[in-house]
């Protein structure tokens, strides 16, 4: 047998420009919740489909019903014309559709080649074909554009190389539908590029392309047309995405009009908080100095791989530095732990919130309490049940967090919501400096309002923001100042009037 793989038979797109995609109706419940409210929507073939909405607004729940996870109370899904019922995931794939979710589904100890053909893997003779297998997936990576080692175990890549890994999956099955969920959340900007790429070859090749994104650019480059999801409804379905306002799509998602969704307001600045000095480690090129000061917010940006979650992670502790000295309020200082650096006042908010800065199985109290229940357990053994509550309660309330009950698995809130129970562990803490990397990735714009406030009330209240973001916008718009990074050092200092878009981006790319 070689190693070609022979696929379900497929619908083939219809000649006379009607939808390939349709959903009709459709309505899905859970105790309590209705996500989706007689929900229509069509998408062409040869066309990409923006998808877009706040966190709970029922885009998640529609690609689960494209996928086969869930299955619709009400309403009917057609391929080119054809009714279709997904009752597995398997039968969505094999009447050929691919979702691509934010959450990766790859098997970290399992190589690269192996994980593009979960499912199909080649073999001859009932013995797995590794020679074609191998050959296979090169091909796959060459139309990727990533130059990775096929044997390579998959744990040992990057969290963007990963997620092309996840499209490759997708593309080797030939999928005719193929729905990608925030796909550039983890992309540095080459791989987003590329990521553009294969999706503009996926257009011309006439597949139906869904892209749910909360970024606005990408809408506004890359889709043909753009629907607004809101309570699990649909809003509004715009036919000609160059034409669109984007006032009028904020307030289409949101319900309300955000004139300016970072909210800027300026406040006074005190004395140098936090004060770095050639502090040199791993991701560095060469040693890194800056200061930030007291009720400032202090933006640092970059491309993806210039060094700044590294150097986050050094001033926190998380990793060891080689040299250099941190000294915060103008005592030098020492962590060896990021527990030294939460006693000291130092917290970090970190990029990969869902491995880094929560327990995901835990309950919302528990990710809340994690760190302060050290200042109120009982004989330092037992919990302070009572404690423990009014500071779940309390902290719900202050930062609005939508959830249930304290008791609520924390994994099963929105990004935004997570994010707002990470901020309130440390503010149950005495914290001078928040070290915020990346904290609206996968966020909505609604939330990222919120998220923005919450750091403009910890300026106000004196403390020190350091906010690492690959969004030009949101550092722009955040910002007191801005430092750029490239290449593994700082390139750049700017005050907030020259930090323009064509600054910024001239420091940050490679020559």
């Amino acid at each position: 047998m070689n190693d070609a793989v022979t696929h379900a038979p497929r619908a083939t797109p219809s000649v006379d420009g009607g939808p390939y995609l349709a959903l009709d109706g459709i309505s899905v419940s859970f105790p309590g919740v209705l996500a989706l409210d007689a929900v229509s929507l069509e998408v062409r073939a040869g066309e990409v489909h923006g998808l877009m909405g706040e966190n709970g607004a029922g885009k998640s729940t529609l690609l689960k019903v494209l996928s086969g996870v869930n299955q619709p109370q009400t309403g009917a899904l057609r391929l080119n014309g054809v009714e279709q019922r997904f009752t597995t995931t398997k039968a969505a794939i094999e009447a050929g559709i691919a979702i691509i979710y934010q959450e990766l589904h790859l098997v970290p100890e399992l190589t690269v080649a192996e994980n593009l053909m979960l499912g199909q893997l080649p073999n001859r003779m009932g013995v797995l074909d590794e020679r074609g297998m191998v050959k296979r997936a090169i091909r796959e990576l060459d139309r990727l554009g990533e130059r990775i080692d096929p044997n390579m175990q998959v744990k040992n890549l990057s969290i963007g190389q990963r997620q092309m890994i996840e499209i490759g999956k997708a593309l080797m099955r030939d999928a005719r539908v193929i729905a990608f969920d925030e796909p550039t959340s983890s992309l540095s900007s080459r791989e987003t590029v590329q990521l553009f790429k294969i999706i503009n070859a996926l257009r011309a090749e006439g597949r139906a392309i869904v892209y749910v994104t909360h970024r606005m650019d990408e809408v506004y480059e890359l889709c043909d047309r753009v629907t607004v999801f809101r309570d699990g409804r649909r809003i509004e379905t715009f036919d000609s995405v160059a034409d669109l306002d984007r006032d009028r799509l904020i307030s289409c998602m949101v319900g309300r009009s955000i004139r300016d969704v970072y909210g800027y307001r300026t406040r006074p600045t005190g004395d140098t908080m936090l004060e770095v000095k050639d502090l040199l480690g791993p991701g560095l090129r060469e040693p890194v100095s800056f200061t930030a000061k007291k009720g400032e917010i202090l933006g640092f940006f970059g491309l993806v791989g210039a060094g700044r979650s590294e150097l986050m992670k050094l001033i926190y502790g998380a990793t060891k530095a080689v040299s250099g000295s941190v000294e915060l309020k103008g005592r030098k200082t020492h962590f060896s732990t990021p527990r030294d650096a939460v006693r000291a006042g130092i917290a970090l908010c970190p990029e990969d919130r869902k491995q880094e800065g929560i327990v995901a199985i835990a309950s919302v109290a528990d990710n809340l309490n994690i760190s302060a229940r050290r200042h109120f357990s009982v004989g330092k053994f037992l919990l302070n049940a009572k404690r423990e509550r009014e500071l779940t309660h309390e902290y719900i309330g202050k930062l609005a967090i939508k959830t249930r009950n304290g008791d609520t698995l924390i994994g099963t809130l929105s990004g935004g919501n997570q994010q707002k129970v990470i901020l309130s562990r440390w503010l149950a803490e005495e914290i001078d400096v928040f070290l915020m990397d990346e904290p609206t990735r996968g966020i909505d714009v609604g939330a990222r309002a919120e998220i923005y406030n919450l750091l403009y009330d910890l300026a106000d209240a004196g403390r020190t923001v350091i906010l690492v973001s690959s969004d030009l916008a949101e550092v722009i718009g955040v910002a007191d100042r801005v430092i750029v990074m490239k290449e593994g050092r700082i390139v750049g200092n700017l005050p907030k009037a020259q930090a323009t878009p064509d600054q910024l981006i001239k420091l940050a790319l490679p020559k």
